[in-house]
């Protein structure tokens, strides 16, 4: 138990002592009741809003409620004081010992610090990436590859049961375009000349490979047929080919999903049409017109009956066809029917989107809503695209991969920590620029190099220690001081990082927070440049070197629990 729990079940302890003592009700909802930093640091180390929350159904005075929770509070041995402030926030100042303690905590928990049983097991799908399996990732598909993996790390951190799924629209017009284009490839490979390629069909020179393959198989039998002997086959093989190509870009990532859910195999297993058969049972799909398009109306539209889903009855803003007027699917059709087989084996759905899908949000969580009867939460994070620079100038795209720039030659460029942890350095929904130059540089601007440099300045602590026969097994921690307290209570921040960060579904908090951890570490270190006896390792002090060596050992830890949920290794050297 770290302390931000501990102090909650001190909380919870409180208010059972005066429930007991029949000052409180009973039966109080204390759901909302929370323990964190104060936002000023000034007013104490921690702060709960439980008289707050309570006092309006314990129909008592805010104030009033909040002194007698306080008066059970400075009873602890931890706390050193206990203080009331505005209309009922009760703030904690606690011992420097309750800190060193903590400090030893983390160095005790080691790679488990911070890890959560919010969870629960509560099963949890998280869907990510799901390009189209016509081509190599590019980096329009990298920053949603990143937020999903280090989502569900983050997740799994906090107690889920996470399923890393990737949905592959392998049913669609785009994979028989797809299988045309290995086709050309094909006949090219079989010495053809294809000259150039015609418009609509993939350019890139990643279907040569597969070309050469079909030929190698099949020789020259489908050369000259007609496209209905070749079709199928060919998009087969050549989705087939296209996953293989993007599970071994997305390992480039260290990332890896346990399902490839596949489209085709979905409707062919009827899945489209056992939703359609549940929705109306329910009356939750009919019949119907739908309204004339708004503005001016194209000259071949006419009314045609389709079967809608009642999407309006949950929030959308009209309902939706699932159905096309020649009986096939539409994709929110097919899409409604894959989220009712996720939500088979999950009590929680995550979608990780581009931002340009925004505009159907609302009908898949209509359909998620009606499909679960309500009982599964459904969370679809938007992720906006990524501008890459050089320099300050905007990258060419490159006519070898068809015109975009492939995630393996970034990964190969800069590497795989940098780009994840780069990913992360903004909000998902924030526009992004992803500069060459930028993300490798030596500075503090740049926080994949600050965070790394912070863990790799302890494990030089410790060669140096070694070197100066600073024995640190046994530390004195009562040798550290208020200023370096300070960074003990930021360190201890980080299991309620993980939990606020988990319930939120924002990876980014964690980068984040290691910033702000890594910044105030260089802050304590650079004060030694200045003041040889504020220096980590003084060694003619070797009971304040030991520790002040544990108390580096505890921030690097912190950072590898960090960066390891993140997706990224921790350096010990630069």
């Amino acid at each position: 138990m770290t302390l931000y729990s501990r102090f909650a079940a001190h909380v919870d302890a409180a208010l059972d002592a005066l429930a007991a003592a029949g000052s409180l009700p009973a039966d109080l909802d204390r759901r909302n009741v929370t323990v964190e930093p104060p936002r000023d640091a000034s007013h104490g180390d921690l702060a709960t809003n439980a008289a707050m929350v309570l006092a309006k159904a314990a129909r008592a005075n805010p104030r009033a409620l909040a002194e007698q929770i306080a008066e059970e509070l400075r009873r602890l041995d931890e706390v050193a004081a206990v203080e009331i402030a505005g209309p009922g926030f009760i703030n904690m100042r606690l011992t420097d010992d309750t800190w060193r303690a903590e400090l030893s905590a983390i160095r005790d928990a080691g790679g488990d610090y911070g890890r959560s049983s919010r969870g629960r097991g509560v099963r949890v799908n998280v869907e990510y990436v799901s390009a189209n399996p016509t081509g190599p990732m590019h980096m329009g598909h990298c920053r949603g590859a990143v937020v999903g993996d280090a989502l569900a790390a983050l997740l799994e951190f906090a107690g889920y049961d996470v399923t890393r799924e990737y949905y592959v629209n392998d049913a669609g017009g785009q994979v028989d375009v797809l299988a045309r284009s290995a086709h050309l490839r094909y006949r090219e490979a079989l010495g053809e000349d294809v000259g150039g390629i015609p418009e609509g069909l993939y350019p890139g020179d990643y279907l040569v490979p597969v070309g050469r393959s079909l030929a190698d198989e099949f020789g020259d039998r489908y050369a000259k047929a007609p496209e209905s002997e070749w079709l199928v086959l060919f998009r087969t093989r050549a989705v087939a080919a296209m996953m293989a190509l993007i599970k071994a870009d997305l390992a480039l990532l260290g990332i890896h999903h346990a399902v490839f859910a596949s489209e085709a195999e979905l409707q062919a297993a009827g899945k489209p049409e056992a939703a359609e058969k549940w929705l109306r049972a329910r009356d939750l799909v009919y019949d119907g017109v739908l309204d004339a398009p708004k503005g001016e109306v194209p000259d071949d539209w006419e009314p045609v009956e389709l079967p809608l889903f009642r999407s309006t009855k949950f929030g959308d803003d009209q309902d939706r066809p699932i159905r096309k007027s020649n009986g096939s699917w539409t994709y929110f059709g097919a899409d409604l029917a894959y989220h009712f087989q996720k939500a088979e084996s999950a009590d929680e759905l995550i979608d990780i989107w581009g931002a340009d899908h925004a505009g159907t949000v609302k009908r898949i969580t209509a359909a998620v809503a009606a499909l679960t009867e309500g009982r599964t939460r459904f969370d679809v994070k938007l992720v906006q695209m990524v501008r890459l620079m050089r320099g300050g100038e905007p990258v060419k795209m490159s006519k070898r991969a068809g015109n975009f720039v492939t995630l393996a030659d970034v990964v190969r460029e800069v590497g795989k920590d940098v780009v994840r942890f780069t990913m992360l350095t903004r909000r998902a929904d924030a526009q992004m620029d992803f500069d060459f130059a930028r993300v490798v540089e030596a500075s503090k601007d740049n926080p994949v190099f600050y965070v790394q440099y912070a863990h790799a300045r302890t494990a030089s602590l410790h060669r140096r220690a070694a070197e100066a026969g600073i024995d640190a097994t046994s530390p004195d921690l009562s040798r550290l001081d208020t200023e370096e307290l300070a960074l003990v209570k930021l360190a201890a921040q980080f299991p309620r990082v993980v939990e606020t960060a988990a319930a939120a579904r924002e990876p980014h908090r964690i980068a984040f927070y290691l910033y702000d951890l890594a910044a105030a570490f260089h802050s304590l270190w650079n004060v030694g440049n200045d003041r040889t006896d504020r220096r980590f390792l003084v060694p003619e002090d070797s009971a304040s070197s030991a520790a002040r060596l544990l108390l580096a050992d505890g921030c690097a830890q912190i950072i590898r629990n960090g960066l390891s949920i993140m997706g990224v290794e921790a350096v010990t050297e630069m």
